[in-house]
């Protein structure tokens, strides 16, 4: 038995140390890699690259090496800077001949963010459907879940834990009758109260064919969202942004990124490829330009694109430093999982 123990014992060492050695000689030795904040500037045509330099501090420059201030900046980014401007009270009334008000870039503006470990997920296969006309100005939890089967959709009462035989058919019944094919491939949805209103869910049949799910006055709202001709849809994501202009994102087989407008036309957007589960995605969008960034291992691509048509402006790559760690890990960036890898 003590034997047996002093086995177990020395594994375990082996297996801590094969875990921690490698972390402890990269965190002692690793050097912090200098970073860029990178925006768009329809002003300037190009982007600013912002970080901080050893020996210099801050510095502000586009990618052919021109240098610009503090105070230029937020001039060059002025929808960006808003808050900055209207206090220095250098705001402009107007931009490229449209007149602009700080009250219409609050409304206009939105950023957008999603990680691998968001897609790569386990899913509780459990939802939250809010009411998207309520009578007071503040959204409220509902009292009850449900969930898709093969055949449907089980609403469930939440206090009693008893499925709502009439509601669970009604929506059953209205999906069907819109031509939705049971159960879901994918389900995107924000069911929280923290936002100012609810766009209810994107939904991919088990045929691959897009729907807009939501609750309205208490009844089902189902409407299909054809896809265009050669996109076959892979991942969507719901966006609920203030100006209400937008339904969400979708993705394709074949790495394409597509706009969902909120009158469910769908109109592809000039980034080259998104991988979800491999790359990191973040948008910063106002009324005139988009500047997204795709992250990739090693790389940040860059693309500056126009708010109105989403085609394709300007593009930079931006190498990185990889923040991966050699030996064994239990965790990863690209998905929640917890397990042994190397």
């Amino acid at each position: 038995m003590i034997r047996i123990s002093k086995i177990f014992l020395f594994v375990t060492l082996a297996v801590l140390a094969v875990w921690q050695l490698p972390w402890c000689y990269a965190f002692l030795t690793t050097k912090a890699a200098p970073s860029r904040f990178v925006m768009y500037s329809s002003l300037l045509d190009d982007f600013i690259l912002t970080g901080y330099t050893e020996g210099v501090g801050i510095t502000r420059q586009d990618p052919a090496g021109h240098t610009y201030s503090e105070h230029e900046v937020d001039s060059l980014l002025p929808l960006f800077y808003m808050r900055q401007l209207v206090a220095d009270e250098r705001f402009p009334d107007s931009l490229f001949g449209v007149a602009v008000s700080p009250r219409e870039v609050q409304q206009t503006s939105f950023n957008f963010r999603m990680r691998p470990s968001a897609v790569n997920a386990p899913q509780t296969g459990l939802y939250f459907l809010l009411e998207s006309m309520p009578k007071r100005v503040d959204l409220e939890m509902p009292a009850d879940a449900f969930r898709f089967t093969g055949e449907g959709v089980e609403f469930i009462v939440m206090d009693t834990n008893t499925p709502d035989a009439g509601k669970s058919a009604r929506y059953t019944r209205m999906l069907w009758d819109k031509g939705f094919r049971f159960p879901p491939r994918e389900v995107s949805g924000n069911p929280t109260t923290m936002k100012e209103y609810d766009n209810g869910y994107l939904l991919l049949d088990a045929d691959g064919k897009l729907f807009h799910l939501k609750q309205t006055v208490g009844q089902p709202y189902v409407k299909p969202l054809p896809l265009p001709d050669g996109v076959e849809a892979e991942h969507v994501f719901l966006t609920e942004f203030r100006d209400r202009q937008l339904l969400g994102f979708l993705i394709d087989t074949e790495h394409r990124f597509h706009v969902i407008r909120a009158d469910g036309t769908i109109v592809r957007t000039g980034i080259p490829a998104y991988d979800p589960a491999r790359d990191q995605l973040t948008i910063f969008g106002n009324l005139f330009d988009w500047t997204v960034c795709v992250s990739s291992p090693g790389v940040n691509h860059y693309y500056a694109l126009r708010a109105d048509d989403y085609a394709l402006v300007k593009s930079l790559d931006v190498e990185t430093a990889s923040d991966e760690v050699p030996g064994l890990s239990f965790t990863s960036p690209y998905d929640r999982y917890v397990r042994p890898r190397f």
